[in-house]
């Protein structure tokens, strides 16, 4: 089977790395790797503006509180290092990483694999709100069929490497056709 990938209507290999990435950000599966330990907050979700250029600093600095703000963080962890925050701050620290530059979708890998089930609980409800208030479409990759049920329009199941069934969730979940799905 072949394929292609478009996004804004090309294919992606015809984008830029920066085009890219103004559309779609990563959530990492792991919040305790992917966030660098010698940085503070501040600095780690500006990342990814400083990288294009956007802004001065103080314009910087505003986007991040926004960043913050929206994935429920309070401003009093600016300064604060990744060491100390629990799993599920530095969970909300990567989202507000890859919200900073407000791209149209983003692609969770597991973002909430490495938390307790209470936190899982509210990721997703955070990753469900940003996506109806900032009209985010997420791509969301796991395992965990009840994160399947509790979050998904659509889905789709790989088994090898190829999409074997895709359909709505409730499709999908209530009556698999394919064997690895049931």
């Amino acid at each position: 089977q072949q394929g292609s990938v478009t996004m804004l209507g090309r294919p992606v290999h015809d984008l830029t790395p920066m085009d890219r990435a103004a559309f779609v950000q990563p959530v990492f599966q792991d919040p305790y790797s992917s966030l660098n330990p010698r940085r503070r907050l501040s600095e780690i979700i500006a990342r990814p503006l400083v990288l294009r250029g956007d802004g001065d600093a103080a314009q910087r600095l505003q986007a991040v509180k926004d960043a913050m703000e929206r994935v429920r963080l309070p401003a009093r962890m600016l300064h604060a290092y990744p060491a100390q925050l629990s799993g599920g701050q530095r969970q909300r620290v990567a989202i507000a990483r890859a919200l900073v530059t407000r791209p149209q979708a983003l692609v969770c890998d597991e973002p909430t694999s490495a938390l307790d089930v209470s936190v899982q609980a509210q990721i997703l409800n955070l990753l469900d709100d940003l996506r109806a208030e900032m009209g985010l479409t997420v791509l969301l990759i796991t395992h965990d069929m009840a994160v399947v049920h509790q979050t998904a329009d659509r889905v789709a199941v790989m088994y090898q490497g190829r999409i074997v069934e895709q359909g709505t969730a409730h499709d999908v979940l209530s009556t698999p056709t394919n064997d690895y799905t049931r």
